[in-house]
């Protein structure tokens, strides 16, 4: 859940690289909203076509989901330009061990549904490696929470964003990296940890991917290795088990690898939140993205000073609309709980009812609904400071699997963060091994 961290070295390094793109990548982000879905059909709106786009099948008519809307080519990397970026993130250096190709990189639009099954459209970053193989296999990576539509991966100027993709396509799997609903080109607001949604949006990249890469000259082959960190650790699960359950022909579950998720949200996390036991910004921000995002798709209350103290109350569901930079939302919020959270709030995060109660059984679901048939391993940091252990804990006995301990990482002074980094090298190196010795068999 990347950018809910105090640690202040992180966020004036961000804040520096922010004034410098902040105008042109919010240009970017409000211009190209290409398509809404409209009484059943795809009427385009605001179409954008930068000068690289290219003709990737705006497909008129019924909107059929993981259509390809546009795509654009973004870069063309050596292995020597990835192992550069890589290393050279100024927060913490990323693990280059695995770089043996280079890259190109797209952004891809395409069709899919909303959390109430219409017709929408999201966006998602699509990395290619440039190793002269035609059948690719693929990584899906589903990333941690984000705040501002811009710091989605296929939008994004950040090393951190584009770092896992980068890392799996140099080492010769196609990556494949949703922004989820409402981040990146998405319109509307972000349906924050609405693992149905996150499932939906990120199938249906999956199918955009297929449905682009062959004017590449590629192909997928149809095993999918499942990875993804914080919230993308939950939405990775929520994949994970709707392609065991067939929900797509052309794909198969090949192994699956979620890190640091907050797999127990009712019992464990906010539990963690309001005791005090998560970086206390974290706390904040996370308590108020569940009341904002979770009242958006199952209203749990009429007006925000019912949630929020003043002058909060006024501004909060503002600053969560996905178009402030986390930098804002944390210059925006208050430092503890207590001058957040009304009494009544704190008893409805304590306590869930209603629709907040159905809408986290939902969400915790994906460690307790399925038994994985496939390689699993979950990840976790020690003592991480936004998604406390006990709930990977939590997810490794209702799944038995094996749970991998990555000590002590750190990016930027967060162990939450540097727990993406670590699993990341990891995980790369596991689904390596799983496919060079045939734990996920060739078709």
């Amino acid at each position: 859940m990347k950018p809910i961290h105090a640690q202040q070295d992180v966020l004036r390094l961000r804040l520096r690289r922010e004034r410098r793109r902040r105008r042109a990548r919010t240009a970017l982000v409000a211009g190209t909203v290409v398509a809404v879905a409209m009484a059943g059909s795809w009427t385009a709106t605001a179409v954008a076509t930068p000068p690289a786009k290219t003709a990737a099948a705006d497909r008129t008519g019924p909107a059929e989901r993981g259509h390809v809307v546009s795509a654009e080519h973004l870069r063309t990397l050596s292995a020597r330009a990835v192992r550069a970026e890589l290393a050279g993130d100024e927060a913490g250096a990323w693990d280059t061990d695995a770089v043996r190709f280079g890259v190109d990189t797209y952004r891809l639009v395409y069709r899919t549904v909303d959390p109430h099954g219409r017709p929408t459209i999201a966006s998602g970053l699509l990395a290619l490696p440039r190793n002269g193989e035609r059948h690719l296999r693929t990584v899906s990576f589903t990333h941690g929470t984000e705040l501002f539509k811009g710091d989605a991966p296929s939008v994004s100027q950040d090393v951190w964003d584009q770092a896992p993709a980068l890392t799996y396509a140099s080492a010769g799997f196609t990556a494949v990296a949703p922004d989820y609903l409402g981040l990146g080109l998405g319109p509307g607001p972000h349906p924050w940890m609405d693992v149905p949604s996150e499932t939906t949006a990120s199938l249906d990249m999956l199918r955009a991917a297929r449905d682009f890469v062959p004017t590449a000259g590629r192909q997928l082959r149809d095993e999918v290795l499942v990875t993804g960190f914080s919230q993308g650790a939950s939405a990775a699960l929520g994949l994970a088990r709707t392609l065991q359950e067939g929900a797509d022909p052309r794909f198969r579950l090949g192994a699956v690898a979620p890190v640091s998720g907050a797999y127990a949200f009712r019992d464990v996390e906010l539990p963690a939140l309001l005791n005090g036991e998560t970086d206390p910004k974290a706390g904040v921000i996370y308590a108020a993205l569940t009341l904002v995002a979770f009242n958006r798709l199952h209203h749990l209350y009429d007006s925000p000073s019912e949630m929020f103290r003043a002058p909060y109350d006024r501004r909060i569901e503002r600053l969560l609309d996905g178009t402030h930079t986390g930098q804002e939302v944390v210059a925006g919020t208050p430092g503890t709980l207590d001058k957040l959270l009304t009494p009544r709030a704190r008893t409805l995060l304590a306590h869930p009812t209603g629709p907040l109660a159905a809408a986290l059984r939902v969400a915790d679901g994906v460690c307790t609904d399925w038994t994985p048939r496939v390689p699993i391993r979950l990840y976790a940091a020690e003592n991480d400071e936004q998604a406390v252990n006990a709930n990977s804990e939590y997810c490794r006995a209702a799944l038995d699997a094996p749970l991998i301990n990555l000590g002590t990482p750190d990016y930027g002074g967060s162990r939450h963060l540097g727990s993406q980094q670590a699993a990341t090298a990891d995980v790369v190196r596991w689904f390596s091994e799983l496919t060079a010795t045939g734990a996920v068999p060739r078709p």
